[in-house]
């Protein structure tokens, strides 16, 4: 009887032009920007964007432990693995967004820190992310607003391993300690220096 009641109610829908309500249509971008604590913290305040999960990609190690990433020993990048809404926000424009948030000019890491889990990139998982992210390169070369070039690379992504549950939003948990270390490393203003604003505390 309740099947035969769940069949009936769906026909009806269909037949009078009724639709179910639909459900968002999610899509994943992966970037290194230096420390993940800080990248989540950027990108989750954006309209669109559901989570940032802190993790690590492209290394060599499978499922790698934060203190053999930090001690430079796998080759992983710290990362962050953006869930949005593509109906909100686009690619293109968290990929913009993502631009004003780093120095894309360090080979080295990020602000205060240095090697090789600290170095930024894009990471795409499908043609489409690729072209994105390239044109997005692009455009950045020919208008950036100084001399120094860009030296973030656009990786084929491997796999993501999310970090330990503590490092989760950090900047949540420990907000006092999240915003020392802010500010003790310089990235909110060395983002100024470059950009001329820091574009995460207009959101």
């Amino acid at each position: 009887m309740k099947t035969s009641f769940v069949y009936s109610l769906l026909t009806s829908l269909v037949l009078f032009g009724s639709t179910l309500p639909a459900q968002a249509k999610t899509d994943t971008l992966i970037v290194a920007g230096g420390c993940f604590w800080c990248v989540e913290s950027d990108f989750e305040k954006l309209e669109g964007v559901s989570k940032a999960v802190s993790g690590y990609i492209n290394g060599t190690t499978p499922n790698p432990t934060y203190e053999e990433v930090a001690a430079k020993k796998t080759g992983h990048y710290e990362a962050v693995e953006i869930t949005f809404d593509d109906e909100k926000i686009s690619a293109a424009a968290l990929t913009e967004y993502f631009w004003k948030t780093i120095d894309p000019t360090d080979p080295h890491g990020q602000f205060c820190d240095k090697g090789s889990p600290y170095k930024t990139g894009l990471f795409y998982q499908n043609e489409t992310q690729r072209k994105v992210f390239t044109d997005s390169l692009s455009a950045l070369k020919q208008n950036k607003p100084f001399d120094a070039p860009v030296v973030t690379e656009i990786l084929a992504a491997q796999t993501f391993y999310p970090a330990e549950e503590y490092h989760q939003d950090y900047y949540k948990k420990n907000p006092i300690r999240y915003n020392y270390y802010r500010s003790g490393c310089g990235r909110d203003a060395r983002i100024k220096a470059l950009w001329g604003e820091v574009i995460s505390k207009q959101k």
